[in-house]
């Protein structure tokens, strides 16, 4: 089932979300439903809280469907170590339409739990490094905006005002 995906500056987006404690088929179901939302929006990776479920989970693939193996859902990831920069353009489905560039590290590990609470370690790099970082941001409460520049911030704010106003937001 395809879910609502929330738009900035919804609350939930802005907020830390929870660690996951029950590990049952509703969760199994709703990371489904979370890839469902993630492939229909074309992203390459979604948080809970772009939902509206205050949840510590995230999906992502970065072959964007093309490879079953990129598929995966981190749940209550920790980032354990970072190295090297990157700057590339990123875009969010909570903030349609815009893309910058953004500076993140080149080469992440992260410890995560899969859907059956298994525990798992994965070090990964680029792409898929930017992805992992831009989705646990939103875990923790924060937007990509929040790593560009205060002048591009608030010209991409300004412009999402304008939208609202407008009713296309």
């Amino acid at each position: 089932m395809r879910l609502d995906i929330v738009k900035f500056p919804a609350p939930v987006l802005l907020q830390k979300a929870k660690p996951v404690t029950e590990f049952d088929g509703k969760l199994k179901q709703f990371v489904d439903d979370m890839f469902e939302t993630m492939y229909a929006a074309s992203g390459l990776g979604l948080a809970a809280p772009q939902v509206a479920e205050s949840s510590r989970i995230f999906v992502m693939d970065c072959s964007a469907g093309k490879d079953p193996n990129q598929r995966i859902a981190l749940i209550n990831p920790v980032i354990v170590e970072t190295a090297g920069e990157q700057n590339g353009e990123e875009g969010c489905l909570s903030f349609p339409g815009f893309f910058e560039k953004v500076s993140r590290a080149n080469q992440v590990l992260v410890q995560f739990q899969d859907v059956e609470g298994k525990e798992h370690r994965m070090e990964v790099i680029q792409l898929t490094a930017r992805c992992v970082l831009h989705e646990n941001d939103h875990l923790d409460g924060k937007v990509f905006i929040e790593r560009m520049s205060p002048i591009k911030r608030g010209i991409i704010q300004r412009k999402i005002k304008k939208l609202q106003k407008e009713g296309e937001w």
